[in-house]
């Protein structure tokens, strides 16, 4: 049985925009969340609190949070790194914060110089404290089906993480195949680690489109029940670990999947579709996303 209800989460102005060479005025930032509100996205992850010196395309983090016209009934999520970020976030006063922690430990020791235990220790107080102030913690298992430093992770590597995430008191677990790498089966044995510690309703999935696997591998996920998913606007966010290809799976070919199912999301296709173009108009640049270029197309054609 399909869910009949999937929660999108967009992640385009944090995830998609951070890895964009030239600099995103906030003001665009601002104009896209305020776009994807428009479009009756519930769950937007509008920025992140990390060091400028490593992330400089999301220095403008405090801005962009005090910009935003907040809608009734939208959370905003933001990622905090370690205690100072968390510290910067919480006065800007977002709904959810997101910590995240590799299942590779090579992943970790190449990223962040230590292992996955000495990274979840660090996000333990982290996660106290932003409980203290009354927000949600979401936790990203990244690398979950496959590292560009490691090759394979296995499910038992991936259940160790998810139940390190749970007894730091993480509320949600997401699994991101951050590569790309993920197929439909080995999908499913990840998801069914997280669904042994957490409730179906906070697990969610992140998947990288860089192998042209992402729609395959939602789909399993719908098979198991899974209704929440990462997506990014556009197709926002090549990836990192493999030049030139793809990086996060475009929300607007996401719901076109969704539509076809006869899955609600609350979200409007077209005026989705709009938001995507307006951000790649800012970056001089087609949308990514297939269904987005299509429809955008189909209407050219129809204008002409």
């Amino acid at each position: 049985m399909f869910p009949s209800h999937v929660t999108l989460v967009e992640v385009g102005p944090r995830d998609g925009l951070q890895n964009e060479k030239q600099p995103v005025a906030a003001v665009h930032k601002i104009e896209l969340v305020h776009r994807l509100q428009a479009a009756g996205v519930r769950e937007i992850e509008a920025t992140s609190f990390v060091s400028p010196k490593w992330v400089p395309q999301m220095a403008d983090n405090t801005e962009v949070m005090a910009g935003i016209v907040r809608q009734g009934g939208v959370r905003y999520s933001v990622l905090v790194p370690n205690m100072k970020g968390l510290e910067a976030a919480l006065p800007t006063k977002p709904d959810e914060v997101v910590v995240f922690g590799a299942a590779s430990e090579a992943f970790s020791q190449r990223n962040i110089n230590c292992s996955i235990a000495e990274s979840i220790e660090r996000f333990a107080p982290v996660v106290a404290a932003a409980h203290e102030a009354g927000l949600k913690v979401r936790g990203a298992i990244s690398c979950a089906l496959g590292c560009p430093y490691q090759g394979e992770v296995s499910a038992d590597e991936v259940e160790r993480v998810v139940k390190l995430m749970k007894q730091i008191g993480v509320d949600h677990c997401g699994v991101a195949d951050t590569i790309g790498v993920g197929t439909p089966r080995k999908v499913q044995l990840a998801m069914e680690r997280a669904l042994k510690h957490y409730p179906l309703v906070e697990v969610s999935g992140h998947f990288h489109d860089t192998y042209g696997q992402a729609l395959s591998n939602i789909y399993a996920c719908l098979e198991m029940g899974v209704h929440t998913f990462d997506a990014s606007v556009a197709g926002l966010g090549g990836c990192p670990y493999a030049k030139g290809a793809t990086g996060n799976v475009a929300t607007e070919d996401v719901l076109f999947m969704l539509n076809g199912l006869g899955i609600s999301t609350g979200i409007d296709l077209e005026a989705l579709v709009d938001a995507g173009a307006y951000i790649s108009g800012v970056l001089d640049r087609p949308p990514v996303s297939r269904v987005g270029r299509a429809l955008l197309a189909k209407r050219e054609k129809a204008s002409a």
